[in-house]
């Protein structure tokens, strides 16, 4: 039978050697990092990526949008009437499916997009641009795959 680790144990799993902590924590100080950025559009970060989601594709349906986004129908739904609220985007159910809601930019939300499109974080991370891109899309794929073997169980 073998012993219990004990903290001090070299082969005990630090936390600095967990990914998804490595991910969390940089979520996090991505987070920090895009406060002024959003201070400046008066946006939550959900709020932005809602906004750039439907600059890349106006007029969504709610449903494919929070796929998009990977955010289920009751934290979106708060999401877009505080939007809507904010005069940024219309709902309204889609006229062919009543049961679609369908949401899409209000003039001023594609404003917004002047102020706020080039605002991301690539100097930031002192990567290079390629490097970025490269881990970007790593991070990407590492999701994705998550998100799969998930289904099957």
């Amino acid at each position: 039978m073998t012993p219990p680790m004990t903290p001090d144990d070299p082969a005990s799993p630090k936390l600095a050697d967990f990914l998804c902590f490595a991910i969390y924590s940089a979520n996090l100080a991505f987070g920090r990092a895009y406060r002024p950025i959003l201070e400046e559009l008066g946006l939550t970060y959900l709020q932005y990526i809602t906004v750039v989601a439907l600059w890349e594709e106006d007029n969504q349906t709610v449903r494919g949008l929070g796929e998009k986004l990977f955010l289920e129908s009751n934290t979106l739904t708060p999401i877009l009437k505080k939007l809507e609220a904010m005069g940024y985007v219309t709902r309204q159910r889609d006229p062919e499916d009543e049961r679609q809601v369908r949401v899409g930019l209000t003039d001023a939300g594609r404003r917004l997009r002047e102020k706020g499109l080039n605002m991301t974080l690539v100097k930031q991370t002192g990567l290079p641009a390629d490097e970025f891109s490269k881990l970007q899309k790593a991070v990407a794929n590492l999701r994705d795959t998550l998100l799969e073997v998930s289904k099957g169980e």
